[in-house]
């Protein structure tokens, strides 16, 4: 380990790492962190957090943990959706309050945060085989929101979420072969029903299931040939009091850039305009009843499984819309709002999965503009 003085050090990922010493609790010093890209920024966020240390006059307590949760939790219901509050709930109940829930906020400190996160890392969850990178980051960003929450009302707070340093998981998204979705395509045809047709309108429109679930024949103009998505179908949890420890809801979507206009996929146009009945859920007919998104991904693993696919989620009918348009040189910017996305980054990152035929045609460009002739010994 590099060290420039008793008290700035080059960690493992890189960084460096200034501490010092800001509060004393129960006689133990307790240390707060800077981290810079060199030594010298190091040095010099150091004692910029010293000088503002020295000028503080009063240290507020931030209070205990699970008070500040709540705090934080009531404040943000007012500008998040529901299925967002739920989910920050959920960790809050699940993870953060086993751990601090009794803590005082203003007491945690960059070593309980480490220990924490490679805790949960190496032994969390239900089986104690440990949590995924990504569980980790929302647990740590629900620390640091309420540490944000601390901070703006004056508290002392001595840690911050960027002690932890997590590399990003790179896992592959499964994406349908030509072979797979021809295969698929046929099935649904020899095997029709409503939710054929709705399987086959997210192959040829990348939607997602909640959006499919709350789509009703209302949201489609057939004159101009287009079709709205204005809001998504989920389960939320409901508060302590209900029967019920979830219910089906129809929301917003997902995002303001989740709102959009559509054109209807002219191969299933006809097919569309004969089911149509008014006011109706597409995937029912029905004006009442409607099928939820956990049945209708049942029902699509239980399709794959009939059509002799190999397994997937849903969610692959959309991978496989966004990837089969990049191979036929759709206009990126066009997809990205076609499939409601605030960025094209966003769509070429995180959607996009150009397929081996695809790279191994963009190769053989190259080759072919630089042949090379070797006469190969026999």
């Amino acid at each position: 380990m590099s060290r420039a003085g008793k008290y700035v050090y080059k960690r493992k990922d890189g960084r460096w790492e200034g501490r010092y010493i800001k509060c004393h609790v129960n006689g133990r010093a307790k240390y707060g962190s800077v981290y810079g890209h060199s030594c010298e920024e190091a040095k010099q966020k150091l004692a910029k957090a010293k000088i503002m240390l020295e000028n503080e006059t009063q240290k507020i307590s931030a209070g205990v943990v699970r008070a500040v949760g709540k705090k934080w939790i009531d404040e943000a219901s007012s500008r998040l959706k529901e299925s967002s509050v739920n989910k920050y709930e959920s960790i809050l109940d699940n993870y953060i309050y086993p751990k601090f829930g009794d803590f005082e906020l203003s007491d945690i400190t960059n070593g309980d945060i480490i220990d924490f996160s490679n805790k949960l890392i190496k032994e969390g969850g239900v089986k104690k085989k440990g949590l995924s990178v990504s569980t980790v980051n929302q647990i740590m960003s629900v620390l640091n929101s309420l540490r944000i929450h601390a901070l703006r009302r004056n508290c002392t707070v001595c840690f911050t979420t960027e002690c932890v340093s997590l590399k990003s998981e790179t896992t592959g998204t499964r994406v349908f072969t030509l072979d797979e979705e021809e295969k698929l395509i046929t099935y649904l045809e020899n095997n029709y029903n409503l939710t054929s047709l709705g399987i086959l309108l997210c192959l040829f429109s990348g939607l997602r299931v909640g959006e499919l679930s709350a789509l009703k024949w209302d949201d489609f103009d057939f004159s101009e040939g287009t079709f709205e998505v204005c809001k998504t179908m989920q389960r939320v949890k409901v508060k302590a009091g209900y029967d019920k420890k979830t219910v089906v809801k129809i929301l917003e979507p997902k995002s303001k850039c989740s709102k959009r206009i559509i054109p209807i996929p002219e191969n299933l146009r006809k097919m569309l305009l004969s089911e149509k009945v008014e006011g109706a859920f597409v995937l029912t007919g029905n004006k009442d009843r409607f099928i939820e998104p956990r049945t209708m991904q049942n029902r699509f693993k239980q399709i794959l499984k009939k059509a002799e696919i190999s397994d997937a989620n849903f969610h692959t009918t959309r991978h496989t819309y966004a990837t089969r348009c990049v191979e036929e040189k759709v206009d990126t910017k066009c997809l990205s709002e076609m499939l409601g996305h605030a960025s094209v980054a966003i769509t070429l990152n995180r959607y996009v999965h150009p397929s081996m035929e695809l790279k191994a045609q963009h190769l053989a460009k190259l080759t072919s503009r630089f042949p090379i002739n070797i006469t190969v010994a026999a």
